[in-house]
C-alpha cells in the first residue's frame, strides 16, 4: 500500500468540494453517507475516570477492526447502496497532555507494535462464520501529528490533491479499520448492550496481538471471532452514494 503524508489545512476545503461538486445545480442529486455515525458523535478517546494510565486501554494494536453495535445499531458502518468511500473520520486519543510523558508514549508504542501510530480504511465482503474478505482498501495514513484530534481526511493523494482515490463498496459491503502497528482509537468502559467491536482474530482475544493480524491484502480472508463488548472504535467513512440510470430519460441525438 501507498505511504500517506497529511496537509490537513486543506482538508475540511477538499471534502468540501467534493461534496459541493456531487450536490451541484444541474447534476443528479447524490446522497451522502456517514456509515458509522450513530446518535454519540465520533470523539477523541480519554481514559476512563479513576484509570491510571498505564493501565488505559484506548490503543488499538496491529489487527483490523469492525465496530459490530454502536448506540445498539448492529454493524453500523454496513454499506446499504452502491457507491464510493471518499473520506473518514477517526477519533484520536491525546495520550497525554504532557508533551513529554506523551512522546515516552509514542516511542513505547512504537517500539513494541512495530511502527508509528497509522491506519488504513478497509472494505470488507461478510462470509459464513464471521469471515471477512478485502475487497479494497485506502493508502497508509500517519496519525502521530493529529492526536488528540477528530481527524477528517479524503482519500486522495499528495501533495496537491488533485488524484482522487476513492474505493468502491457495494450494498452488504462493511467498512473496518485496519491497523498495522497501533492508533489510540479505542473508547471503552461503554455500556456493554450497546456497544461492541471484533477484530481480525481468531485465537487469544484477551490479550494484545502477538504479532500482525491487520488485514492488508485485497483478496484476502480471515475470521472475525474476537469481540469485544464495552467499547467503541471511533471511526466513521463518508459514502457517496451511486446513481443509477433512471428508467426513462431524454436521450440526445447520436454523434
Amino acid at each position: 500500500m501507498q505511504m500517506m503524508k497529511h496537509f490537513s489545512l486543506v482538508t475540511a476545503a477538499m471534502i468540501a468540494t467534493v461534496l459541493a461538486l456531487a450536490l451541484a445545480p444541474g447534476s443528479a442529486a447524490a446522497k451522502i453517507v456517514e456509515l458509522g455515525q450513530t446518535a454519540t458523535p465520533i470523539a477523541s478517546p480519554v481514559c476512563p475516570t479513576g484509570v491510571p494510565a498505564t493501565q488505559c486501554s484506548i490503543i488499538l494494536t496491529r489487527t483490523t477492526a469492525i465496530q459490530s453495535v454502536s448506540d445498539g445499531v448492529g454493524y453500523p458502518a454496513t454499506v446499504k447502496r452502491s457507491g464510493w468511500i471518499v473520506a473518514f473520520t477517526v477519533g484520536l486519543s491525546q495520550l497525554s497532555s504532557n508533551a513529554k510523558t506523551e512522546k515516552s508514549y509514542i516511542h513505547i508504542a512504537d517500539q513494541a507494535y512495530g511502527g508509528t501510530a497509522q491506519l488504513a480504511l478497509t472494505v470488507l465482503k461478510p462470509g459464513p462464520k464471521s469471515k471477512f474478505t478485502v475487497t479494497a482498501q485506502s493508502a497508509i495514513f500517519h496519525l502521530i501529528p493529529f492526536l488528540g484530534q477528530v481527524l477528517q481526511e479524503p482519500l486522495s493523494l499528495p501533495p496537491s490533491f488533485t488524484q482522487f482515490t476513492a474505493l468502491p463498496v457495494k450494498a452488504g459491503d462493511v467498512i473496518g479499520l485496519t491497523v498495522p502497528t497501533w492508533a489510540p482509537v479505542l473508547a471503552y468502559n461503554l455500556s456493554t448492550t450497546k456497544f461492541a467491536y471484533r477484530q481480525s482474530r481468531t485465537t487469544n482475544c484477551k490479550t494484545f496481538a502477538a504479532g500482525e493480524t491487520a488485514q492488508l491484502t485485497v483478496g484476502a480472508s480471515t475470521r472475525y471471532l474476537c469481540d469485544y463488548t464495552g467499547t467503541r472504535v471511533e471511526y466513521s467513512a463518508t459514502e457517496v452514494v451511486n446513481n443509477p440510470y433512471p428508467k426513462k430519460y431524454v436521450h440526445g441525438p447520436r454523434r
